[in-house]
């Protein structure tokens, strides 16, 4: 069994194309507890030994299992080149086959064969072996990257910018459409274009403005929430990086996956340098989004820019021309939903809806005298004011 051990530790420093397993916590651990069995030191075996089991437990107690997430998470060339439609050379696959056989093995490791190298008669904790086929599993995997991507975006399907690269929300906003009432039109509208971005046959950017508290931020979480087990992944976009999307657009363009930029609640101020960055992205610019990319923002401003009286006087003398650029950014969405602010009937009914999802027990006529007494305390009826009256119903306020 040691010469078996020893073997599968030169095999795992020859991988090439899961070269970066090995920078794994958990490979290096097990490696580590690999090398200490070449040594007759039972308190160095042990040590490491135990510290390989603790690095697995903070993830999982089976092995077999955790083998196969980090397979499946590798963001390596190969796969990078199977999104991309390339082709794999004939000495890389025999590479891949022959390291999908070696990482078969180490998930086999068991507990048991180990213990019995180091020969400690004392307790030594276990860990578990879940059998799976990893040849079988990479290529249905490689089938099924335009749905599932690769790296962090099939950990994970909402990001943001971190320090001007892409990162991870680890717990997002997981808004369901099924939570929404009212607005069907509108939120038809959406699924439609997403939809289409979806399918590749074309999706808009789209512009959501209207009152605050509609709901217009809720929908397109909601929207890409529906749609990520299809392919759709969501990257918040903050006003003060619109700078960055040619880049992201560049890291993108070559991903199997589709992509929601979204920019929540945009508005400019004049002579704001992101006014600019984002009229180039929507409209003329080299760098305008792909195919596999879509520009979602909500707004309180039909228009985006905050204008003033004396942006109209001014002192410049072609004034005209000038207002003219500060309303175009609007039109060069290619399409744009307005969310007003529901009428009674559809703020009563949108109440009624949440209430029974909240198991609230009230007479109707009650409910809906307070919802309206609530909403004129908080200036007008919204869906977000809606919810807040059943929430504060909920807690007995």
């Amino acid at each position: 069994m040691k010469k078996k051990l020893t073997d599968l530790n030169i095999r795992l420093n020859t991988l090439t194309i899961f070269r970066g397993l090995l920078k794994d916590p958990v490979i290096k651990a097990f490696q580590r507890l690999l090398n200490s069995l070449e040594e007759k030191d039972p308190l160095r075996q042990v040590s490491a030994y135990c510290g390989f089991t603790a690095s697995l437990y903070q993830e999982t107690a089976d092995l077999g299992v955790y083998i196969s997430n980090l397979i499946r998470n590798d963001e390596n060339f190969y796969v990078k080149s199977k999104a991309g439609d390339a082709m794999i050379s004939p000495a890389v696959e025999a590479c891949l086959s022959a390291e999908l056989d070696t990482l078969q093995e180490l998930s086999g490791i068991t507990s048991d064969m180990v213990k019995d190298v180091i020969g400690y008669k004392g307790f030594l904790p276990d860990w578990e072996n879940t059998v799976f086929d990893f040849h079988y599993d990479y290529r249905e995997r490689i089938l099924r990257l335009p749905y599932t991507g690769y790296g962090i975006y099939a950990k994970y399907t909402t990001f943001h910018l971190e320090e001007g690269t892409i990162a991870a929300v680890k717990h997002p906003d997981s808004q369901s459409l099924d939570q929404l009432f009212g607005y069907e039109r509108e939120r038809g509208l959406i699924i439609k274009n997403t939809e289409a971005l979806l399918s590749g046959t074309g999706a808009s950017n789209m512009l959501l403005y209207g009152d605050a508290g509609t709901g217009k931020s809720s929908t397109i979480k909601a929207v890409c929430n529906h749609f990520a087990p299809k392919g759709l992944r969501l990257v918040e976009v903050k006003k003060n990086q619109l700078y960055r999307i040619p880049y992201i657009v560049e890291e993108l363009s070559a991903n199997p996956l589709k992509f929601v930029l979204f920019i929540d609640d945009l508005s400019f101020t004049s002579n704001d340098d992101n006014f600019s960055a984002l009229k180039a992205i929507l409209e003329g610019s080299v760098s305008t989004c792909g195919d596999n990319i879509a520009i979602y923002a909500t707004s309180n401003r039909r228009h985006l820019v905050k204008e003033s009286m004396g942006d109209r006087a001014g002192d410049e003398l072609h004034v005209n021309d000038t207002l003219q650029e500060t309303m175009s950014l609007a039109a060069r969405f290619g399409l744009t939903i307005t969310y007003q602010r529901p009428d009674k009937e559809a703020y009563l009914s949108i109440v009624k809806h949440l209430a029974e999802e909240y198991g609230i027990e009230m007479e109707e006529a009650e409910l809906f005298r307070k919802a309206e007494a609530h909403a004129i305390r908080c200036s007008g009826r919204s869906p977000r004011v809606a919810k807040q009256f059943v929430e504060l119903l909920k807690i007995g306020i």
